[in-house]
């Protein structure tokens, strides 16, 4: 059977390693429940359910899922809709968006030739998602090019609550401070301190995302040592408060468990 113009692809996946992939559609990525870490263009995003990413066809990305997922993505045929105005790009999405990527559910690979509500409702949500894509999203971090600045980064994510200091990670990757910071600028184009301080809100949004965990934990967990201060930080890297991004975390999930039981 052919596959219509455009339709959903959805499935629950468990962990799994890091895979290139490459799709002959354009693609909009989301994760409904569980986030993904996505590679391109020598950057790492996170996608959690308020985060989702447009593809370009052809693009190649590695992906990766250290946790349970559940994927519901949508595929366009490129004569269907214009292609993306970049290669990728990851957005905030709102509710509206998020529900009508859920919706689309009943619209499979399988689902035959769309009817015309259908096509309206894909070109809709292409359209809808689109505006929300032209806005900046600054939730990702450097890969880095030399293999210093590599471990550099691996070293302070693992050391995120330990409050890592500069002159330690340069110890580490058999640096000096100030061969690394130099390094970190011409590669990342940002200061360690900047790109700890991203990876810091990165895993404090997945943390989030734990409803078991108070939000003063996440904020200890991820280095800071007043809740104000994290609560600071947060508000400036995500635009909301963490209880408020966390509350749109939960609608998510919510939405998610009605899609697998409906």
């Amino acid at each position: 059977m052919i596959a219509p113009d455009a339709f959903c692809f959805y499935k629950i996946f468990a962990p799994e390693p890091c895979k290139l992939v490459r799709f002959d559609r354009h693609y909009l990525l989301y994760s409904a429940a569980g986030s993904i870490d996505l590679e391109v263009d020598g950057r790492v995003w996170t996608l959690p359910p308020l985060r989702a990413a447009w593809l370009q066809a052809g693009v190649e990305i590695a992906v990766c899922n250290a946790r349970p997922i559940t994927c519901c993505s949508l595929l366009y045929a490129p004569g269907f809709i214009a292609a993306p105005a970049m290669p990728c790009k990851v957005f905030d999405i709102t509710p509206l968006a998020r529900e009508m990527i859920l919706e689309c559910r009943r619209w499979g690979p399988e689902s035959g030739a769309l009817d015309d509500y259908a096509r309206q409702f894909f070109t809709t949500l292409a359209l809808v998602t689109r505006e929300l894509a032209a806005k900046d999203c600054n939730s990702w971090v450097p890969v880095g090019q030399s293999a210093a600045v590599r471990s550099a980064i691996a070293h302070s994510r693992e050391q995120l609550g330990a409050r890592p200091e500069f002159a330690q990670i340069a110890r580490a990757v058999h640096c000096t401070p100030r061969t690394l910071a130099r390094r970190f600028q011409a590669e990342c184009g940002m200061s360690w301190q900047q790109v700890l301080r991203r990876l810091r809100m990165i895993r404090a949004a997945e943390l989030l995302a734990d409803a078991q965990m108070q939000i003063t934990q996440v904020g200890f967990a991820v280095g800071y040592a007043s809740q104000s201060a994290f609560g600071a930080a947060f508000r400036d890297f995500a635009q909301v408060s963490p209880r408020d991004y966390r509350a749109g975390i939960m609608r998510g999930l919510n939405l998610a468990v009605d899609a697998t039981q409906s």
